[in-house]
């Protein structure tokens, strides 16, 4: 966005978070009035339908060749994956993985068409730097704040199209603690979702933010139960993670279970 000429914003409003400066040319589209510029200053705001619009636009807009973005992402690309792979490598002292690997096999294993529910926190950070989209719907809570969303979504999820595609939910351990009772009706109902818990013992996104404020660190650690006993013990599927060489074959189990399912992987909490 930073080196962009000019910004399109489809059906989509700006956040108080958002750091997009206000002299970028932003050209904001949306049925909803009220939503033209309400957070964040635009160049153009179109009241009118996305379709449309677009079909007008691209019946003025000229094709043009501009080699040096192209040369530009790729170098941004290949920075990427370069990261991405020394992440992938990276062990903490207690031999907890980064949370890139996860998402790394991830990508691989995750159905296409897959729907995937992600909470709120630093797992949600990584699974938007590190997993590798192609035609799954991903479900979130944006900005609201509201930590166990992951789990309950897919719940609802499943109610809407699970018996036609795969549903994955994602989340820390201190989101799937606030809700981790809904296990028990996924059991009572054989609700199949996989839930991918990284769990890193630490409300890690409240930890990063006490220290961006130059405070000490303060309760944000927690005690957790083995989570994959848990899902055991409520009757579901239960995989826990604790070394690099089972991650890929955890999974791939846990994805084809037909059922609740939690795999449970130890991260590093110092890592997004």
């Amino acid at each position: 966005m930073g080196r962009s000429d000019v910004l399109i914003v489809l059906g989509a409003s700006f956040s108080n978070h958002t750091g997009i400066s206000t002299k970028k040319k932003i050209i904001q589209v949306d049925t909803d009035r009220m939503t033209l510029g309400k957070f964040h200053p635009v160049t153009v705001p179109l009241w009118g339908e996305i379709g449309a619009t677009l079909a007008l636009l691209s019946e003025r807009v000229s094709d043009v060749e501009r080699l040096h973005v192209r040369e530009d992402i790729a170098k941004r690309w290949a920075y990427w994956r370069n990261r991405k792979t020394l992440y992938c490598d990276h062990l903490d002292a207690k031999g907890r993985m980064h949370p890139a690997l996860v998402f790394e096999h991830l990508s691989g294993l995750a159905p296409d068409d897959a729907v995937m529910c992600v909470d709120v926190g630093n797992n949600t950070y990584s699974y938007g730097r590190f997993f590798e989209c192609k035609n799954q719907s991903v479900l979130m809570s944006g900005y609201l704040g509201s930590i166990g969303f992951a789990f309950p979504a897919a719940t609802g999820a499943w109610a809407a199209v699970g018996e036609d595609r795969k549903i994955i939910s994602i989340s820390g351990d201190g989101g799937f603690g606030q809700y981790m009772g809904d296990f028990t009706t996924a059991v009572k109902y054989n609700i199949n979702i996989t839930h991918i818990l990284l769990n890193n013992e630490e409300l890690g996104k409240i930890s990063k933010e006490q220290k961006g404020s130059q405070f000490p660190v303060w309760q944000t650690s927690l005690h957790n139960p083995n989570f994959a006993e848990f899902a055991e013990l409520c009757g579901g599927k239960g995989i826990r993670v604790s070394h690099p060489d089972e991650l890929h074959d955890a999974l791939a189990a846990g994805l084809a279970f037909d059922g609740p399912t939690i795999v449970e992987i130890l991260t590093d909490p110092m890592q997004t």
